[in-house]
């Protein structure tokens, strides 16, 4: 290669921030998603699809930063100038769609989607810049109701999806911390910016603790790897209001919210912010949900949008970090009361409540307690070639197994060596081989070499003469029966992972 040819030949490269996904997390993903569409169908909800692009504006002032366009999310301009961004949220997207079919959608409104969002910032460890969330939301409800049911929901959710006994739901309402913002003197729109300061510093408490939080709302916090946050900049009475409330959680919700009533006692906004936890406690309760959902006043969320009730789902098992620090695995979905995003584009309110599931965060909780495994998802059965001019009936045996509901694959790579098409059956993680030679073909039979028990029997054999006179996991059939003889395999196959699942 002349050495012009080496300087412009492209570099295979991904941006920071973005992955490429394999096909067997996919896969579990789909299913995943699937048994979550269920529960969501079961509540009545029905699936919506927003384009990935939407007017900046539309996004607006609840972006990460107001200041650039471009700052927090990707965003380009269109040939008439105006800027486009790729969605930051699925949330913005559905008050925009809602606003602009108001009088065609049934209120309230019920809808979920999935999708991938983008954010343009910094990625680091577990954070990604494109990822995948999965939301449900009730447009036009504006009772305590809606919000329970969003609750009762994500409970049942985790539930089907063999999480029961390892989460909690944790509620709270924007409402009450407004009424504590009040006390230390941050109502009124010239202090919009220092509460948003204070809601994301006070949602990072499962990941930084008190400590963490308190220089986050005092000057700052400088975090391990020497970078500074600024902080809220409040004084120490201030700081010490705020983590009050943050910590009013008693050990029943009755009790949480006594404290909370005395806290926020001078504020009427705060004092109906508890008196729609309380309704919601109630609920959740009659429901039978008591002690999946449960009323946290730490849970505040970090976007500005959300107008009233709050809930995270959190996963209370413990997992080792990146730091070898055990934690508990931490929240998989949030969400809340929104009154005020539709009605920037209807010049008045319209009450909505939502969920967000992070797609990526809730399969991995899954991979960690065993609910999903991607090393055994099984390939396609493949058919070998030993005989290039009979590939025809090679193909005819492929096609003959795809229409009994088999995925199978014929063998297009070069048939010379055997070995080398049994070692990419391997590698595609395939459960039989199919294999005919011309003896075979002679005689009217076809051999069936089941991998998964071949592997298996291979750990107790010790040489290659051992090998041979076992021969293990394979077995011959009459070609006529190759289809009923590999399902019959497969299904036995099947059953052995379920019974070693239990």
């Amino acid at each position: 290669m002349s050495g012009k040819a080496k300087a412009d030949k492209l570099k295979a490269r991904l941006p920071r921030g973005f992955v490429d996904r394999e096909a067997a997390e996919i896969r579990a993903t789909e299913r995943m998603l699937q048994k979550v569409r269920e529960i969501f169908e079961r509540y009545g909800f029905d699936p919506v699809e927003t384009p990935m692009i939407e007017y900046t504006d539309a996004l607006g002032k609840f972006l990460p930063d107001q200041d650039r366009p471009n700052e927090g999310v990707f965003s380009f301009t269109d040939d008439d100038e105006q800027w486009l961004s790729l969605r930051y949220d699925l949330t913005a997207p559905l008050a925009r769609h809602v606003a602009e079919n108001f009088d065609s959608l049934p209120k309230p409104y019920r809808s979920y989607r999935a999708g991938w969002v983008f954010r343009n910032e910094k990625p680091g460890p577990g954070r990604f810049r494109q990822f995948m969330q999965f939301d449900a939301d009730t447009v036009g409800a504006p009772t305590p109701a809606a919000d329970a049911e969003m609750c009762m929901m994500m409970a049942d959710t985790l539930d089907a999806l063999g999480l029961e006994g390892q989460y909690v739901v944790r509620v709270n309402n924007r409402k009450v911390l407004d009424g504590v913002m009040e006390a230390i003197g941050l109502a009124g729109a010239e202090h919009a910016g220092t509460r948003l300061v204070v809601l994301r510093a006070v949602d990072k408490l499962d990941r930084l603790g008190l400590d963490g939080v308190r220089a986050l709302l005092g000057e700052g916090r400088k975090d391990d790897s020497g970078d500074f946050t600024k902080g809220a900049g409040l004084g120490p009475d201030e700081v010490e209001t705020v983590l009050s409330f943050v910590g009013a959680k008693g050990a029943a919700a009755s009790e949480t919210i006594e404290t909370l009533k005395g806290l926020v006692s001078e504020s009427s906004i705060g004092s109906a912010g508890v008196e729609e936890l309380a309704e919601i406690a109630r609920l959740v309760g009659a429901a039978g949900y008591e002690g999946k959902v449960e009323v946290d006043p730490s849970v505040v969320r970090g976007l500005e949008y959300y107008t009233g009730p709050v809930y995270e789902a959190e996963l209370t098992f413990e997992v080792t970090n990146d730091k070898g620090q055990v934690v508990r695995f931490g929240s998989v979905a949030g969400g809340g009361r929104y009154d005020g995003l539709v009605g920037r584009f209807k010049g008045q309110d319209v009450p909505s409540t939502g969920f967000s599931i992070g797609v990526s965060r809730l399969l991995s909780a899954l991979k960690a307690t065993g609910k999903v495994n991607l090393s055994d998802e099984n390939g396609p059965v493949i058919v070998t070639v030993m005989d290039r001019a009979a590939v025809a009936d090679y193909q005819a045996m492929v096609s003959e197994l795809r229409k009994a509901g088999v995925r199978a694959e014929l063998f297009l790579g070069n048939p010379k060596q055997f070995g080398k098409q049994l070692q990419y059956a391997d590698r595609r993680n395939a459960p039989l081989a199919i294999i005919q030679g011309s003896d075979e073909r002679a005689e009217g039979v076809v051999q069936i070499k089941d991998l998964i028990e071949g592997k298996r029997l291979s750990e107790d054999i010790e040489d290659n003469a051992e090998w041979r006179a076992a021969r293990p996991a394979q077995v011959t059939v009459p070609r006529t029966d190759l289809v009923e003889a590999v399902i019959k395999i497969l299904a036995e196959q099947a059953a052995d992972r379920e019974g070693a699942g239990q």
